[in-house]
Formats: structure tokens, sequence, C-alpha cells
């Protein structure tokens, strides 16, 4: 997508950002999960991470956008994804997700115009609300998608979240310089 092709109003707030938080389930991934009974009577819980919003996330990470998850579910998988990614905020097992936000704003030293948030359901709705780029994923529910100020084409866990971070980088005119980082010639 390139930056013409979006609204002034929507570049303009993309362009703020310096902090980039989003939901898990259904955000980081396609929101299944998968139990898998493990010895001595344990469960094993398994998610899958598109490789696309890894590398966006990269990119976030070398042009100096701070990156962070705050879920309503725990997960190892989660916290290994967030330590592989370089992520500064990971805040897991909170449905009311208000607090960590709150946490986060004040550790960066920012306000909300500054902050994009990526959900996909209800108790992703006051974070979508607050933040200065609310983004829902193309199958968030329909409650969320009203709400935000940019709906992705993909769904979430199929690069739902690089797209939203393409469209930040380029409303910020640093999308080459993350590209060059990485040895790509765009």
């Amino acid at each position: 997508m390139a930056t013409a092709d979006i609204g002034r109003e929507l570049k303009e707030r993309a362009a703020k950002i310096k902090v980039l938080l989003m939901d898990v389930d259904g955000v980081l991934t396609n929101g299944l999960l998968f139990y898998i009974p493990g010895e001595a009577g344990g469960i094993f819980e398994s998610k899958g991470f598109n490789a696309q919003d890894g590398l966006g996330l990269h990119f976030c990470n070398q042009v100096g956008i701070a990156t962070g998850v705050i879920s309503g579910r725990d997960s190892a998988a989660v916290s290994e994804r967030a330590r592989l990614l370089k992520m500064t905020y990971v805040y897991q097992g909170l449905l009311k997700k208000q607090a960590a936000y709150k946490e986060i704003l004040k550790d960066a030293g920012v306000g909300d115009e500054a902050v994009a948030f990526i959900g996909d359901d209800l108790t992703d709705l006051p974070l979508i609300r607050r933040a200065g780029l609310g983004v829902a994923v193309a199958n968030a529910r329909t409650e969320v998608k009203e709400e935000a100020n940019y709906v992705t084409t993909a769904r979430g866990g199929e690069g739902a979240v690089r797209e939203a971070i393409e469209l930040i980088l380029k409303a910020k005119g640093c999308w080459e310089s993350a590209l060059a980082a990485f040895e790509i010639d765009p």
C-alpha cells in the first residue's frame, strides 16, 4: 500500500506513532488454540505466528518504534515470540488492558497520539478507541472494525500486523531505511 492511497488524516495519525501495541490471539495469530496432551497428564498449548509479521516487527525495532503485546491469555509461546522479536512490552493474562496500556505510556514517555493498537475483539475496544491509531484486523468483530481508524485487508495471523507496520513506516517516511537495514533494495 502506498501512502498516497490512504487519506490525509490516517497518514497524519500513522506518522506520529512511536509505540506499536497489539493483542495476540486473533492478531499475531489466527486465533486458533491447540491443546496437546503431554506427559503426566499435562497440556501443551500451541500457536502459530506469521513470519511476515515477525519481519515487520524487526523493521519497527530498526527504526526505533517500540513494540509490545497486551494479551488476555498467558502463554509461554507468546513470551518466546516476544523475546525473539525484541518486543519492549509483554503483558499477558489481562482481559482488562487499560492499566497495562497506561503503564506502557508512562514508561515510553508518550501520549495516546503516539501509540498504535491492533486488536480484533471486544476486550480490545477501549485501546482501539484510545490509541492515536486504532487498527482492527480484517476478521475482527464488527464493533471493533466500526471503531477503528484503519481496518487491515489481511486477517489476524495472516499478515495483518505487517500491513499495519508498512502503513506506519511509509507514513513516517522510514520504510526505505527499514528495508535498507536488512540489505533490501526497495
